[in-house]
C-alpha cells in the first residue's frame, strides 16, 4: 500500500472557545460582540435592555431555552441550512447539562434505583449526548462560545481539602474539547481573562489579558472571524437505512465500527456527514461485489 500522509499545510480555522466565571464578570457581553452572533440565552440572561442593544447593533438573534435537545436541534439546523450568522453562542452550559442530567436519571428510575444514578449511569448517558453536540461543534462553519458558571476548585492537602481557586460549573471534560478555554475574573474595575488551555497561537498558557473582544479578535485575527458560513449535509436517512443493512450483511464488529465514528468525531451516524458515510457504503458495496464475482 502506498503512504498516503501530506505535507502539513495551515488551515484557518473557526474559534471553538469556552469561557467561564462568576455571574457578572463579562461573558455575555464579550461573546455577543462576535460577528452576527446567534444567541442560545438558557437562563433568560439576555433580556435586558444592554444586550438586546448589542444584539441588534450586531445583527444578532436570540433563541431562549433551558431544553438540552432544543438546543441540538438548533445547532443541527444551523450546522445543515444556509443562513447569514457567524458566531454560536450557548450562554450558559451550565443550565443545559444540568437539564440533561436530570432527564438522564429520570430514565434510569427502576424499583431497584429510586432516581436514576445510581452507580452514575445518568453522567454516562449525558456524555454520549454531550459529544453528540461537541461533534456538531466542531463540524458548525461558525465560531463556537461556549459559557459556563464557575465554582470553588479544591485540592486535598494532607487530610483537609484546602481552596486551591475556580473551576468551570458544568460538563468535566469542556477543557478537552475546545481550542481556547479562558477563566473570567472581575478584578477592581478590570476585567480579564486567564489561559487556562490553549491550541492557538496567540494565546499563552496562563496569561492574563485584558478580556474583550477586542482584545480576542486582535489576538485570533478579523479574518477567520468574519468570514461567510457554510452549511453541512449530514447523512439522510437513506444512507443511515443503507449503512445499517451492510454493517448486518457484512458482520461488521464493533471496533470497527467504533473505528468510523471516531474518524469524524462522531458518536452516532445521523451525525457523520453525507460525503464519508457515502465513501463507506460505497467500500462495503463493492467489498460484497468483488465477493460475488
Amino acid at each position: 500500500m502506498a503512504l498516503r500522509a501530506v505535507k502539513p499545510k495551515n488551515i484557518q480555522k473557526r474559534l471553538k472557545a469556552f469561557f467561564y466565571g462568576n455571574a457578572k464578570v463579562g461573558k455575555t457581553t464579550a461573546a455577543i460582540q462576535f460577528p452576527k452572533p446567534y444567541l442560545i440565552d438558557t437562563e433568560r440572561g439576555a433580556e435586558n435592555d444592554k444586550y438586546v442593544a448589542m444584539l441588534e447593533r450586531g445583527g444578532g438573534v436570540i433563541f431562549q431555552t433551558n431544553d438540552f435537545e432544543e438546543v441540538l436541534k438548533e445547532v443541527k439546523s444551523l450546522l445543515t441550512e444556509k443562513h447569514e450568522y457567524k458566531t454560536l453562542i450557548i450562554d450558559p452550559l451550565t443550565i443545559l447539562y444540568d437539564d440533561l442530567l436530570d432527564k438522564c436519571a429520570a430514565k434510569g428510575i427502576s424499583a431497584t434505583d429510586k432516581d436514576g444514578t445510581s452507580y452514575g449511569r445518568h453522567y454516562k448517558l449525558a456524555e454520549k449526548r454531550m459529544k453528540n453536540l461537541y461533534s456538531m461543534l466542531l463540524t458548525l462553519d461558525m465560531n463556537v462560545i461556549i459559557t459556563s458558571h464557575a465554582k470553588a476548585q479544591y485540592q486535598m492537602n494532607g487530610k483537609e481539602m484546602i481552596l486551591i481557586g475556580q473551576t468551570f460549573d458544568c460538563y468535566k471534560k469542556m477543557d478537552y474539547m475546545f481550542d481556547l478555554i479562558l477563566e473570567v475574573q472581575k478584578r477592581g474595575k478590570e476585567r480579564v481573562s486567564i489561559v487556562k488551555g490553549t491550541r492557538i497561537n496567540g494565546f499563552i498558557e496562563d496569561e492574563v489579558f485584558e478580556f474583550s473582544y477586542g482584545e480576542i479578535a486582535k489576538r485570533y485575527g478579523l479574518e477567520s472571524l468574519e468570514k461567510e458560513c457554510f452549511a453541512v449535509e449530514l447523512a439522510s436517512d437513506e444512507q443511515i437505512k443503507e449503512m445499517k443493512r451492510l454493517i448486518e450483511l457484512l458482520h461488521i464488529p464493533q471496533e470497527t465500527i467504533d473505528k468510523l465514528l471516531k474518524k469524524e468525531e462522531v458518536e452516532d451516524f445521523e451525525y457523520m456527514s453525507s460525503e464519508y458515510i457515502q465513501k463507506c457504503i460505497t467500500h462495503y458495496t463493492n467489498k460484497i461485489q468483488g465477493e460475488a464475482a
